[in-house]
């Protein structure tokens, strides 16, 4: 399922004026070999389990769109699977996922079955992978203001067209994409021109099934100059679920996510 020497995440430079960072922390499938000593699932029930959890392709969704933006953003990519853990998770006791075992550290799988060993030591992962992300995610925040002023951070996710067992709000409509959003850094301009740039993909809903956006704690609910929205993708516009390869419905998702980037990013050269 991956070597230990994976790198962890990657930052990809953009255009030294983009103040949009595209985040990617769901979409790799790695799990190095020290993480898997403590997994209790067997390799084909581990695949299984993967191919539920990632958010396949949504890297090369945010890769595609980079490349079509006349002012590329930035993009921090995990490049471990959330499996080994969650960077978008509290690593304590506000996280309300941990009720389903899927706190920073995941202890269960999607389908609410045992992931890890009971005693499994969370401390150690979350020193050796939470912290070390979030350090590196805060710090590249801290660049963009410093370079730009302000920040816009898109994080790029998927989910199922059904929802699994462990989706404390999985009873909400479905819709072809799902916005995100945060009360204090979800502007009401940049929600408005993420509908628009998704509307020729279908309906878009706020907050359901998935709802929030990810912003490092040292700026959330601290610096206005930090926006953030998630743009949640229903995985049967893309691919073959579960975990199957993308289809021709990729593209036409990577220009949606471009649209958004060129509205955030339309006055930064100038």
């Amino acid at each position: 399922m991956g070597e230990a020497s994976h790198p962890p995440f990657e930052l990809i430079a953009g255009a030294a004026a983009s103040p949009v960072i595209l985040h990617v922390p769901h979409s790799a499938r790695t799990v190095p070999a020290e993480v898997r000593r403590d997994i209790v699932l067997d390799d084909a029930a581990l695949g299984r389990e993967l191919d539920h959890i990632t958010d396949a392709h949504t890297a090369e969704i945010a890769k595609a769109a980079a490349a079509s933006a006349p002012l590329p953003p930035w993009q921090f990519v995990n490049r471990l699977s959330r499996l080994v853990v969650d960077p978008e998770r509290f690593p304590d006791e506000r996280e309300e996922m941990r009720a389903v075992g899927m706190g920073a550290v995941y202890t269960h799988t999607t389908h609410r079955e045992r992931l890890r060993a009971p005693d499994t030591a969370e401390l150690p992962l979350i020193e050796a992978y939470f912290h070390p992300y979030a350090a590196a995610m805060t710090e590249a925040v801290d660049d963009r203001l410093q370079a730009a002023g302000r920040v816009v951070v898109i994080d790029v996710h998927s989910y199922p067209t059904d929802p699994l067992p462990y989706e404390l709000h999985g009873e909400g409509p479905r819709p072809p994409v799902c916005l995100g959003t945060d009360g204090f850094h979800t502007p009401a301009g940049l929600l408005a021109r993420a509908r628009a740039a998704f509307a020729p993909l279908g309906t878009t809903a706020v907050n359901t099934p998935f709802a929030g956006a990810y912003v490092p704690l040292k700026h959330y609910g601290m610096d206005r100059r930090v926006s953030a929205l998630m743009i949640e993708i229903r995985r049967d516009l893309y691919m073959a679920e579960p975990g199957g390869q993308p289809g021709p419905g990729l593209q036409p998702l990577a220009e949606a996510l471009a649209a958004l980037v060129r509205s955030e990013t339309s006055g930064a050269a100038e």
